[in-house]
């Protein structure tokens, strides 16, 4: 080694030592500051984790909730479902917020075609607390409409004496419930035997199905209440309203589960769907608020008859 090749050696040695003691002084002075090191390129960089990066670390995990409460919570949620015969297996069915339920009424008054009812309002979490409470307001609105309807059909008559039907409430809550639980039930079996025999990539739970068939009489609680109004051409224009409705929210929601059948068993199934919704309400308006009519013009044609044998007999 020459003198200049030892020289050059010297003065960066000195350099690295200034280097050195000068960064020394200013950690001294300010311990948070950051430094930077010039090493070798054949030099491998050695990592050392200190105490700042596990504090950014905590920081980072409660800022992405990745603490210890939150995987206790996750555990929690994954803990085995309760036996069928306890409260608290029921108890989930009707875990749902308000606001879940006005969405989807909202949802079954106005159909959205394209859209799929389950996926858009029901599969992230089926209940059975809109479905029952619609079904219980109805048949009560039924019922009390039905006597109402009666008592103004006849109203001022000096021969009719108004006697409330109470029966009408149990005759409404063993049709609507066998409706709302039977048919789905039915519907459920009959797409589970299907897919069994058609690869289909849509598939609805019994739950779901229900929950379907609940929220969509939800517009025959107002159409009810209409019915009062003593005019056939109004009950009927109303019937047929609340109809096309529903039957539109019940055929836009199972016709992607069966439009991959065959096409003769996917139209029969569509069309019983709206079939059996038809007769509910048809039979619901005829018996409950026609009938009446046809009692009291029995009753109207037996009394002459009455009167004509109680004269032949004096």
């Amino acid at each position: 080694m020459d003198k200049n090749d030892r020289y050059r050696a010297e003065c960066v040695n000195s350099h690295r030592v200034r280097e050195f003691g000068d960064t020394t002084t200013s950690l001294a002075a300010d311990p948070d500051a950051t430094t930077i090191s010039i090493e070798d390129p054949g030099e491998t960089p050695k990592h050392k984790p200190g105490p700042l990066r596990g504090l950014g670390r905590e920081e980072d995990d409660e800022l992405l909730g990745n603490d210890d409460s939150d995987k206790t919570e996750l555990l929690a949620g994954q803990k085995k479902s309760s036996p069928f015969w306890t409260f608290e297996y029921y108890q989930t069915f009707f875990d749902v917020d308000t606001h879940q339920v006005f969405d989807r009424i909202k949802g079954s008054l106005l159909p959205i075609p394209g859209k799929n009812f389950v996926r858009l309002y029901i599969r992230s979490n089926p209940d059975l607390y809109g479905p029952f409470w619609i079904c219980a307001t109805l048949v009560f609105a039924i019922a009390i409409s039905g006597n109402l309807s009666n008592f103004l059909i006849h109203l001022g008559e000096k021969t009719y004496h108004y006697v409330p039907e109470f029966r009408k409430v149990s005759i409404a809550a063993t049709i609507i419930y066998a409706y709302a639980w039977l048919v789905p039930l039915a519907l459920w079996g009959f797409l589970v035997w299907r897919n069994s025999k058609v690869m289909n990539i849509v598939s609805y739970s019994f739950l779901e199905i229900v929950c379907v068939y609940g929220y969509s009489l939800f517009i025959y609680i107002p159409t009810a209440i209409l019915w009062i109004i003593p005019q056939k051409a109004v009950r009927w224009v109303l019937v047929m309203i609340a109809l096309a409705i529903s039957g539109s929210v019940l055929a836009m929601t199972f016709w992607p589960a069966v439009r991959e059948d065959n096409r003769r068993i996917a139209l029969a199934t569509i069309v019983t769907i709206v079939l059996l919704h038809m007769l509910l309400s048809v039979g619901c308006l005829a018996y409950f608020f026609d009938a009446p009519e046809m009692d009291h013009l029995l009753t109207s044609t037996a009394a002459p008859n009455q009167t004509v044998v109680a004269a032949k007999s004096s």
